[in-house]
């Protein structure tokens, strides 16, 4: 979960599915959010607490929980392929000792050939699946801070997918307000 491994558009969409529910299985990912990338998925019980560029920050106290707990996020399709969506999510962990990067994509992605990520036209790799649910499967690593400081002074991101080894589809991820969205997240 510590790094991108190997080789990697978007356009923004709507926020996504219940976020009370999302950060429930969270807990039950270590620390997690289930955001689903679909086009039509339903507003969040949390609030906007801002917008940062392409970046939102939603915030919510999920049911048995002591304390609000919030997530920096983007949701993109890719524009050739509405069925293509991912839910870009930067989270703190419970213990507030390291910023994840959590990427959902869609059921359907060929697992073994992971996430691809581009940043600016440079390679950063790939990063492995590591759960898939009914909403989709997981690909994250911790934000150390070579990855992050490229995503705060990127301007553009290209996630890539697969759908067979052969055909990869980016999906881009506007990077605009990343730096000043994460400065904000409590």
């Amino acid at each position: 979960m510590n790094s991108w491994l190997s080789r990697p558009g978007y356009t923004r969409q709507g926020l996504s599915r219940s976020l009370a529910n999302a950060v429930f299985l969270a807990a039950l990912c270590a620390a997690g959010l289930l955001l689903s990338g679909h086009a039509n998925a339903a507003q969040p019980s949390g609030t906007v607490r801002s917008t940062h560029g392409a970046w939102s920050i939603i915030c919510d106290t999920p049911a048995g929980a002591t304390s609000e707990q919030c997530v920096m996020m983007q949701n993109v399709v890719a524009e050739d392929r509405p069925e293509m969506g991912l839910s870009v999510v930067v989270l703190r962990t419970a213990d507030n000792k390291a910023e994840i990067l959590r990427v959902l994509a869609p059921l359907g992605v060929l697992l073994p050939n992971g996430l691809g990520l581009n940043v600016d036209g440079k390679d950063i790799g790939r990063a492995y699946f590591v759960r898939c649910f009914q909403d989709g499967c997981y690909a994250e690593v911790i934000l150390e801070k070579p990855l992050l400081d490229t995503l705060k002074t990127g301007t553009s991101a290209t996630f890539i997918v697969f759908q067979t080894p052969e055909e990869g589809i980016g999906i881009p991820v506007d990077l605009k307000g990343f730096a000043e969205g994460f400065a904000a997240l409590p």
